[in-house]
């Protein structure tokens, strides 16, 4: 147990510094803008490139591993939405918010610092994957999903929306890091040395800014109101989710152990930041996305610290179905 808990106490306590400065500077919301920029556009992007462009190329086409993990997410998107619908008497828009807030994990931010830090650096291509995958699924949902109930406002025909998802998922930095990585592990390239300590650098730097700025942001969108859905979106984003994945994997079968963690590491984690971009990008359930995200991001300090410490300890073996 002491090993868990000395793996996520610097991870959360990032979390918490951020939180805590936020709270004594009182800074506005906005002036963590160049940070995001910095994180999104150029620390993580080498994290993902530095990582990857040392990988064998046969790790990287995977299919099983991405079908397993996509379709785990869907499946988690559509039952919260399906829940909400109901609830809230056939709102599309505000329960489509609702399924991301329960299927949009922080696997940005969280993701590949956590996961590297506990399972090392084979995790780095389950987790590429499952960062590319699921965030193509969720550019694809909330448009889609926004469209179809007319709250987008845009009027837009079927293929400038399908144009629309494609450029959002090919620009993304993440993305791009990616496809790039890979590009250069397939013709075994490797940048100059003084290009490769910049991005070593870079990478080293992008765990910390990541976890210190979702901690100011967390401070600076404080709940004024609990969602009344908001024990449904808690147990599924963090309990269900993780366990569909788990079967799945298990029952698509023979991934490496590693493989496996990492996959159901990244479904356990909070609703991601994002959640709440969404929400204010299309005005509904705004200021409760922000609580779905600060309330789940709280609890998952117990629930992945447990996660962590089954796996890391033999009590979740690696396949459910050997």
């Amino acid at each position: 147990m002491a090993n868990v808990i000395g793996l996520v106490l610097p991870f959360f306590g990032l979390i918490l510094l951020g939180f805590i400065a936020a709270k004594i500077t009182r800074q506005r919301l906005d002036a963590l803008g160049w940070m995001n920029t910095f994180i999104i556009y150029i620390a993580l992007p080498a994290l993902f490139f530095n990582l990857l462009s040392r990988t064998p190329v046969e790790q990287l086409t995977q299919w099983r591993f991405v079908v397993g993990t996509t379709f785990s997410t869907y499946t988690v998107f559509a039952l919260m939405f399906v829940i909400a619908v109901v609830r809230s008497g056939g709102d599309i828009p505000e329960s489509t918010i609702k399924g991301l807030a329960a299927a949009y994990g922080n696997i940005g931010y969280m993701g590949p610092g956590l996961a590297l830090l506990a399972f090392g650096e084979e995790a780095v291509v389950p987790v590429a994957l499952v960062f590319c995958f699921d965030n193509t699924l969720h550019f694809i949902m909330a448009p889609l999903m926004m469209a179809l109930s007319g709250k987008d406002g845009t009027h837009e025909t079927p293929l400038h929306l399908a144009l629309g998802v494609v450029k959002r998922v090919l620009t993304h930095p993440f993305i791009l890091a990616t496809i790039v990585g890979v590009g250069a592990a397939a013709l075994s390239f490797q940048p100059p040395a003084a290009a490769q300590t910049l991005l070593n650098y870079l990478a080293n730097a992008a765990a910390p800014c990541a976890l210190f700025a979702m901690g100011v942001t967390l401070a600076l969108r404080p709940v004024r109101r609990v969602p009344s859905d908001m024990g449904f979106i808690v147990a599924i984003k963090l309990a269900i989710h993780p366990l569909i994945v788990y079967v799945m994997l298990s029952w698509l079968g023979n991934f490496p152990p590693t493989w496996v963690y990492s996959g159901v590491l990244l479904a356990a984690l909070p609703t991601a930041t994002n959640v709440f971009v969404i929400a204010q990008q299309y005005g509904v359930w705004v200021e409760r996305a922000s609580a779905s995200v600060l309330i789940t991001t709280t609890a998952s300090v117990v629930s992945v610290t447990a996660l962590l410490y089954a796996m890391t300890n033999g009590l979740i073996p690696p396949d459910l179905f050997p």
